[in-house]
């Protein structure tokens, strides 16, 4: 990786400070009037958090006003929005009157948002643990452009900033145990260690065991523990006892002393150390008490000294150590998580911070050291954001002719090998994600013919091994990136990978393969991708019950509810190669562009024969199956019954069918989801195409309705609300188990005496 440039030269610390004590104010005053002045119709507590905000003030003044560079992107704390939205006020990058916004309908969001909020923001964060995996899949998906050669802007840091609690999330450690992640040379963690979660003080943060950790996986740590101040007593007489005091307080202790007045820390703080008693009993009130809570990730200087101490070689995480709620009435307090200043508590703040009350929204004087500061610091960091190229044009057919048996998952893997014959340019932008599954979700071929991708060239040692199917050469070229057994690192990549059309000018075309009955546990980092930016497309295989003889209980049920309550994201379970061939074509077409969306496949490796599809190549045929469904088979004259079918269960549904003699109308669905728009907005709900409804499920062929698939079955009961008729949804309503696939299916009655003895039960 190239040394990043030079930082800026580092501005005088008394402006600096001047300019943080207005962004504290700032921050602290959104907060404050969005809960104390707007009017609040609904009596709902709009909250905030001015506690957790105070902390990250000093680490963000010291970043953007001083060492920030234009192509670095930021991850700010979800709890630190109001200081993000108070240094983009006072670097230009936001209208006064969104200052009063916050939490409001089309105003500033809850949390960081870089699609909702009205002002400049690198990464959405509001999950926890998500805004601090987020750089790391977004340098991997930079250097991907690099490597590939698509021109984009220049390569800067990736840096998080993180409150400490979220390193109790599990996602943070998975990505950090990723191999690849200690050569990110341009990663920056900064952790916000205040010691303080939503409920309590953090009895034993463990601040050794987690510097181990991080080191362990091949990180620099850094540490701002003390603030010169401080130090500078530690070098006094009786200072190695005050520094020994210090650290070996519990937390919960120093917050309490936090609170305490200047009398009561005298008499606590010393302990039986005489010479601590003397060094305390030698400063003012006012020295004691600033000295006690100098803490270095409150020091501006010191944070300065850390950030450009950085090396890059390998990633970097930052301790900085903080109070919660810095500087404010509510400071160090254990419940000050959510707490809010009074109005008097914030009059009096005002002049703490050289502001006024009165006017709250007041800007630097242009002509001031700071208004000087924050003009530079805002033309050093304007950013030209690339207009976003247009994707390849995707064909709608590959020309394949799908015969004799095979899985939607076997389609799958053939499909890669006819896109790199069919049509290059859009192979070219194609990048498959899996999580130690490639092999087994038929990605086999397409690494064979591709490559893996890797941050540096390794050798496949069993390259001339004949016996080895898949050839796992990794060099800087490949096109497909393998992860560990890590979910919630396999989506937040493909959401990064889904969001360089937007953030560098580069559309990419990224494909994830999962395996379904796991698509629940990636899922909220999966939608919270979606919602900030990223498309891409996630397959999900194999899925259901249908997997029963290898997998048992370990079978997928909810999955296809979560593809049709997605937003931004369409779901798809086709039934037949053909099917999945067109669907995936099209959904591809759907990526890296202003109205486009990602999309959830759920494929299985059941094999069926392709001939039931009818064999109909028709251009009429794709449309159908791009709406939604189409017509399987007609009854001769009005149907008594119309059977519903969708992915793996429908040679059921036409065994049934064909059990019934001509008396059944048979749909095969091909994304539930798609029908389910048309059904809102055949209701004026939505503004999606509803003739599909129409060409599937005319009136004068209305008849009572067996909805089957192997999924639950409330997935396709809204149905029968398309021409108001009695429907039976059957599917999967209890736990798997292994077995024959006949016998899984009759267990759960999805089998064709099942379907049938539904049909025969509303044809009475």
């Amino acid at each position: 990786m190239p040394v990043p440039s030079q930082p800026r030269a580092a501005p005088d610390l008394e402006t600096l400070e001047a300019v943080q004590r207005r962004v504290l104010w700032l921050a602290t005053a959104i907060v404050h009037h969005a809960n104390r002045v707007r009017e609040n119709r609904s009596g709902v507590k709009v909250g905030g958090h001015q506690a957790s905000s105070a902390s990250m003030v000093s680490l963000m003044t010291a970043l953007w006003f001083s060492e920030l560079r234009a192509e670095d992107r930021v991850s700010v704390k979800p709890h630190a929005s109001p200081v993000l939205h108070a240094i983009n006020y006072l670097l230009g990058r936001l209208e006064r009157p969104y200052l009063e916004s916050l939490r409001a309908f089309g105003g500033l969001q809850s949390y960081p948002s870089r699609t909702k909020d009205p002002d400049p923001v690198d990464y959405s964060t509001g999950s926890v643990g998500i805004g601090a995996t987020a750089p790391i899949w977004a340098a991997i998906a930079r250097r991907y452009l690099e490597h590939h050669r698509f021109e984009a802007p220049p390569r800067g840091r990736e840096i998080a900033l993180l409150g400490d609690a979220e390193l109790d999330e599990g996602a943070v450690w998975e990505a950090i145990a990723d191999p690849w992640v200690a050569r990110l040379g341009e990663v920056l963690w900064v952790v916000d260690l205040n010691r303080q979660s939503l409920d309590r003080v953090v009895p034993d943060i463990a601040f050794g065991r987690l510097a181990g950790m991080f080191e362990a996986a091949g990180w620099q740590v850094l540490t701002v523990k003390y603030g010169r101040r401080l130090e500078a007593l530690f070098e006094r007489a009786g200072g190695e006892d005050l520094r020994r005091r210090i650290d070996e307080m519990p937390n919960e202790e120093y917050q309490r002393l936090l609170r305490a007045d200047p009398a009561e820390l005298r008499e606590r703080l010393p302990g039986r150390s005489a010479g601590l008693t003397k060094l305390v009993g030698d400063l003012s009130d006012k020295k004691l008490r600033a000295a006690f809570r100098d803490l270095g990730g409150h020091d501006i200087g010191k944070l300065i000294d850390a950030y450009r101490a950085v090396q890059h070689d390998r990633p970097t995480v930052i301790f900085a150590y903080t109070i919660k709620g810095w500087s404010l009435p509510i400071e160090g307090h254990p419940e000050n998580h959510s707490a809010l200043l009074t109005q008097e508590q914030f009059e009096g703040l005002a002049p703490e911070l050289g502001t006024d009350a009165g006017d709250p929204w007041a800007p630097f004087d242009p002509g001031s050291p700071e208004g000087e500061l924050a003009a530079a610091a805002a033309t050093s960091l304007a950013r030209e954001e690339p207009a976003p190229r247009r994707p390849p044009e995707v064909p709608p057919s590959l020309g394949r002719r799908h015969r004799g048996e095979a899985s939607t998952q076997q389609a799958f893997g053939r499909f890669f090998v006819d896109l790199v014959h069919e049509a290059p340019e859009v192979a070219e932008r194609v990048v498959t994600v899996s999580p130690d599954v490639a092999s087994s979700t038929n990605l086999g071929g397409w690494i064979n013919k591709s490559g893996i991708w890797s941050v540096g060239e390794r050798r496949d040692w069993f390259a001339d091994d004949p016996q080895t199917l898949v050839h796992w050469h990794e060099t800087t070229g490949g096109r497909h990136i393998e992860l560990g057994i890590a979910e919630t690192n396999l989506v937040g990549l493909l959401g990064e990978l889904g969001a360089t059309w937007s953030r560098h000018g580069q559309p990419l075309l990224p494909i994830g393969t999962i395996y379904d009955p796991f698509v629940g546990r990636a899922l909220e980092p999966w939608s919270f991708g979606i919602y900030a930016g990223g498309q891409s497309i996630l397959i999900g295989t194999p899925s259901g019950v249908s997997l029963a003889p290898e997998g048992g209980a370990h079978q997928s049920i909810v999955t296809p509810s979560i593809g049709i309550g997605q937003p931004g994201c369409a779901f798809w379970e086709p039934a037949f190669g053909q099917d999945l061939e067109w669907t995936l074509l099209h959904a591809l077409s759907r990526l890296g562009r202003e109205d486009g969306e990602s999309a959830y496949f759920r494929l299985s490796t059941r094999p069926l024969d392709q001939a039931l599809a009818g064999d109909d190549g028709s251009d009429e045929r794709r449309a159908s199956v791009l709406a939604g469904g189409y017509a399987l088979r007609r009854a001769k004259g009005t149907p008594q019954v119309t059977l519903v079918g969708m992915g793996a269960v429908m040679p059921e549904v036409l065994r049934a069918a064909d059990a019934l003699g001509h008396a059944a109308d048979v749909i095969c669905v091909t994304s539930a989801d798609l029908l389910h728009r048309a059904l809102r907005s055949l209701s004026g709900f939505e503004d999606d195409p509803t003739e599909i409804l129409d060409e599937l499920f005319p009136d004068d062929r209305a008849a009572p309705m067996v909805t089957v698939l192997d999924g639950a079955p409330s997935a396709l009961a809204f149905l029968g609300a398309v021409n108001a008729v009695e429907l039976t949804p059957l599917g999967v309503a209890r736990f798997g188990q292994s077995g024959d696939l006949e016998d899984v299916y009759r267990h759960h009655e999805i089998d064709t005496e099942s379907v049938v003895g539904a049909a025969l039960d509303l044809m009475d």
